[in-house]
């Protein structure tokens, strides 16, 4: 029970209360103070209360407020020692980080600490630093010394090594005046520097195992990066093509730059340049992905724009949250044209053949991943002696500068470059400051069209002929095959070959396809290209004929005796379907 609370509630207490509270008031009208005399003597009434007591000894401390109970009772702050009264020496000894003072021009010791012996050994002192103290020198710290003593200010040196590498120190410089002295009758005051290191090696190592940590990410990023690349692009028979990556500095993380080149058939040729934005292993994962899904769109060849779609949904498939830049173009030797869709990337330059430096126009779509576009395709003439260059923004794009300045400064230097291929894409990297330590991964891409003369020119022929269907046609088409196989002397079971070939293709499309119909035969240095179109867009498809059937077996003789077969809906409506069988190595 709470005794205190229910005593207000006994008889007499509220009186006796009263009296206390009435006495109380009485003694402050009066001027005295509450606090009893000290022990050992009765305080006058009319006596200071700070006196000393009548046998002569001190007053209380509670009384006189000196002690540190007092002023933790009364809230008044307790004296405050003065740094002047501390030992210097005795607190620079006990400091766990090195300490040593030295003097003069010369640098001569005046003192070292316990920590400072403890780690390299007694000193003696009044020689010179480079002697008594050659530790550091080993550390590189006499021309700091040097520095601190003329300018007056304090330096800091970090991460110094110890020889041996077993310890790592920070050391601070600081300059310090001792007192005068009498020297020769004269007053000279003395200038010194205290030296102070701060053991790191702990900080040092950790800092060493993170970096260690972080190329051993960074260089399994760039192996994965390098892995997905392709490790050898295809040449075409038509494009001499090159190709580089380069990643990032060592203080930037892999990105998701990526290239590629599809040989399509019929001496089509896809090529394929993209950005993943982002940094990092996933980066290089989601370009990964990309790049086999590009290789397998490619293989229906379909245009460019159909297989931006595709990509389009297949990279919001992957990541939500990774978006992906994209240009993808055909070469088609017999229009020289590229054909190409751009996903927000930066445009295709063509060099002509004079210097003449052309960008390919719009259109450009949104990057892949962003979903709710119809991408378009454009065209751009790639004749013979023409190159173009296809590449990622980290070629172009500084800080501080619009992108445009960037691609204007690699037309001005793809104006200039000359060579191969290979040579032009190392160039173009100079021209524009790419380096090792260049802030962002680059991919660049180049291809040209040769300017065959002379006797390379004999090994590319191109003949066509129009077929206008009715009975005559497939007799026509036959007698063409063969009259220009035989002038381009191939041998006599290849010209077989080729004229069955374009017998069977040209009959499948008398009954399956409609006008304008049009036989092409090309050669190339490794193939013998037979093509046939119409104004069907109906793709014909490999099948199994019955014993019984009559039809139904000519794509399936074309598979047979060919190397390879394929078919593709063309630009303008209608379909190409072709065969090519490889040359005898001479």
């Amino acid at each position: 029970m709470n005794f205190t609370r229910w005593s207000a509630r006994f008889p007499g207490t509220q009186r006796r209360a009263a009296a206390r509270t009435e006495h109380a008031a009485a003694q402050a009208k009066r001027g005295e103070g509450s606090v009893p005399a000290a022990r050992g003597g009765r305080a006058d009434p009319g006596t200071d209360r700070s006196a000393p007591i009548a046998d002569g000894g001190p007053a209380d401390p509670t009384v006189s407020g000196t002690g540190s109970a007092t002023a933790r009772r009364t809230g008044i702050p307790a004296a405050v020692p003065s740094l002047d009264e501390l030992s210097v020496r005795e607190v620079i000894g006990r400091l766990p980080a090195l300490v040593a003072l030295v003097h003069g021009p010369e640098h001569h010791v005046a003192y070292v600490n316990e920590a400072y012996t403890a780690g390299f050994g007694t000193r003696t002192p009044g020689a010179p630093a480079h002697e008594a103290l050659p530790e550091l020198g080993d550390l590189g710290l006499l021309p700091l010394l040097d520095q601190v003593q003329r300018s007056g200010k304090p330096r800091t040196a970090k991460n110094r090594t110890a020889p041996g590498g077993t310890s790592t120190y920070t050391v601070t410089c600081t300059p310090v005046d001792f007192p005068k002295t009498e020297t020769a009758g004269e007053a000279e005051a003395h200038t010194g520097v205290l030296i102070h290191l701060a053991d790191v090696t702990d900080h040092a190592e950790a800092v060493e195992r993170l970096r260690a940590s972080e190329r051993r990410q960074r260089e399994a990023a760039v192996t994965l990066q390098r892995s997905l690349l392709p490790q050898e692009l295809e040449q075409p028979d038509d494009l001499r093509v090159a190709a580089t990556y380069q990643p990032g500095g060592t203080e930037a993380a892999v990105g998701g730059d990526w290239y590629d080149v599809i040989t399509l058939g019929a001496g089509r040729t896809a090529l394929v340049i993209g950005d993943v934005m982002g940094r990092g292993v996933r980066a290089a994962a989601v370009m990964g992905q990309l790049r086999t899904a590009v290789r397998a769109y490619a293989r229906l060849d379909l245009p460019p724009h159909e297989v931006l779609q595709l990509l389009d949904g297949l990279a919001a498939e992957i990541d939500a949250s990774q978006i992906a830049t994209c240009v993808y173009a055909v070469h088609d030797p017999n229009e020289g044209l590229l054909a190409y869709a751009s996903a927000g990337h930066l445009p295709i330059l063509v060099r002509d053949e004079d210097g003449t430096v052309r960008r390919a126009a719009d259109p450009t779509g949104p990057p892949l991943g962003t979903g709710g576009w119809l991408h378009t395709s454009g065209t751009i003439a790639l004749g013979p002696g023409s190159t173009a260059v296809l590449y990622t923004d980290g070629l172009v794009e500084r800080r501080g500068e619009d992108i445009d300045e960037g691609v204007a400064a690699l037309e001005r230097a793809l104006s200039g470059a000359q060579g191969t291929p290979a040579v032009i894409c190392d160039r173009l990297m100079r021209a524009l400051g790419v380096d090792a330590d260049h802030d962002d991964d680059v991919a660049v891409m180049v291809l040209q069209q040769p300017a065959r003369t002379g006797a390379d020119a004999e090994l590319f022929h191109n003949a066509a002929l129009e077929l206008l269907g009715g009975i005559e046609a497939a007799p026509r088409a036959r007698a063409f095959a063969q009259g220009v196989l035989a002038s381009w002397r191939f041998p006599v079971e290849l010209c077989d070959l080729g004229v069955l070939a374009a017998s069977e293709l040209v009959a499948n499309s008398l009954q399956h396809g409609t006008p304008p119909m049009r036989l092409r035969l090309r050669r190339t240095d490794r193939r013998l290209i037979i093509e046939v179109t119409d104004g069907d867009d109906h793709l014909p498809r490999r099948r199994r004929a019955e014993p019984a059937d009559e039809t139904g077996r000519g794509i399936s003789i074309v598979a047979t005796i060919a190397s390879a077969w394929g078919s593709r809906r063309t630009p303008g409506g209608g379909k190409a379907v072709w065969c090519e069988f490889a040359l005898p190595d001479k």
